[in-house]
């Protein structure tokens, strides 16, 4: 197998030999396999969104306790990637992504046999702990492509996350407009299984490629934080525009099934359509990034958010069918600003020490993910006390942030 570049610090272990023809030659087959299991590892973390308005009313849970719901999944997978993405390096990477295949399926099933709130919350934070297994799948694909095809087949997989992202909404809202939420949970329980059992027969082995022990592995993301201001510009700015994006989401559904709308979680799900533009928009990003350099792609993408969260801020002030017409240009427009920046961002995280690039993308991807979950808590608790307009009042504002940010001097040549 190819061994990954090491940080100046890490020990590496040989390659192993039975693995270079897998290497050099992916299955097309096995590529999608890998693209579908990041995408329905992380679709994990969507199914409750469209669903809180019905959800909440079922479980007899006020709009303040069901945002803590998403804001608990998003917390667990800032944690899952925070503890356990270093492992990936120090063991067998197939291991680890069947064992949190399996602790995702139990998860799921908790969530879906929940008998009260309690319960649900408890199994919300195990399903972001164990979703990270998507984190763990892209870096194995990378390791698996031959260097002449790495991009097009990490490529692949990513558009697997991101479609797995947004589907995860519209069919979760179908689904448990029909057949209820709980019937959501235990059919997402059963494809994440399904994928599992995939990737025991398919998946070959791979070889650690250092010998750090936990707690070395732990400090090294530290380290990194600590040595590199580009790494920590961009955690923070991707963290601030995460918050915004976060809040909408948690709160759209709550927000639709209220009045003056009264509309179900299908029309919540189907809002997630926009993540198309997301999805479409991320090859496109990484050309422009290449020929611009990716800073000025970072000031694109927040300014492009920060703009239409604030066009959103006027949708109080419309008729109810207006503002549906508002909200969903706003969330295609705002959905393409996000994506945008997150691939810029990560091709100046993946510059900076090639050697540690599967750590520096955790401690981005920590700061986006924690990022999300103060947005969930501090969405819900707004739209409770001040309504929509506190909910896109704060998601323009951390928007702006991020774009001061991003205007800041450069932190580093290499961004």
């Amino acid at each position: 197998m190819t061994s990954i570049h090491q940080s100046h610090n890490s020990p590496a272990l040989p390659n192993n030999p039975d693995a270079i023809h897998a290497t050099h030659h992916p299955a097309p087959s096995l590529v999608f396999l890998m693209a579908t299991g990041a995408g329905l590892s992380v679709a994990s973390l969507y199914y409750s969104q469209p669903m809180l308005g019905i959800l909440g009313s079922d479980i007899g849970a006020s709009t303040q306790a069901i945002g803590l719901v998403p804001t608990l999944t998003q917390l667990g997978y800032a944690l899952g990637i925070l503890l356990l993405a270093p492992l990936g390096d120090r063991h067998d990477r197939k291991t680890i992504i069947l064992v949190k295949a399996a602790l995702l399926v139990v998860a799921l099933l908790a969530a879906g046999c929940a008998p009260s709130l309690g319960i649900l919350l408890a199994a919300s934070l195990a399903i972001g702990i164990t979703a990270t297994l998507a984190q763990d799948i892209v870096p194995a694909a990378a390791t698996l492509a031959h260097e002449t095809r790495r991009g097009q087949v990490v490529g692949t997989v990513m558009t697997g996350l991101l479609l797995g992202i947004l589907l995860s909404r519209v069919v979760s809202g179908g689904i448990a407009e029909r057949f209820g939420w709980r019937a959501m949970f235990i059919l997402a329980a059963i494809s994440v299984a399904l994928i599992g059992l995939a990737a025991w027969r398919r998946l070959p082995r791979f070889t650690p490629t250092t010998t750090l022990p936990y707690r070395a592995l732990m400090g090294s993301l530290f380290d990194l934080l600590r040595r590199h201001p580009a790494l920590r510009q961009a955690a923070l700015a991707q963290g601030l525009l995460s918050m915004g994006f976060s809040a909408f989401w948690s709160t759209l559904a709550v927000m639709l099934h209220a009045a003056p709308f009264h509309l179900g979680s299908a029309v919540a799900g189907a809002f997630g359509l926009a993540g198309a533009a997301g999805a479409l928009a991320a090859p496109l990003a990484g050309r422009l990034a290449d020929r611009q350099g990716p800073q000025r792609v970072t000031r694109l993408g927040t300014g492009l958010t920060a703009g239409f969260f604030a066009f959103m801020c006027l949708s109080p002030l419309l008729a109810p069918h207006a503002r549906l017409w508002l909200l969903a240009i706003g969330t295609v427009g705002f959905d393409l600003g996000v994506q945008i920046t997150l691939v810029a961002h990560q091709s100046i995280v993946y510059g900076i020490e090639p050697g540690a690039r599967s750590r520096l993308n955790a401690v981005l991807f920590v700061g986006m993910f924690i990022g999300m979950a103060a947005g969930a808590a501090l969405g819900s608790l707004l739209l409770a006390k001040w309504g929509w307009m506190g909910v896109t009042g704060l998601a323009t504002t951390t928007a702006l942030s991020a774009f001061a940010v991003r205007c800041l001097p450069r932190a580093s040549d290499k961004a």
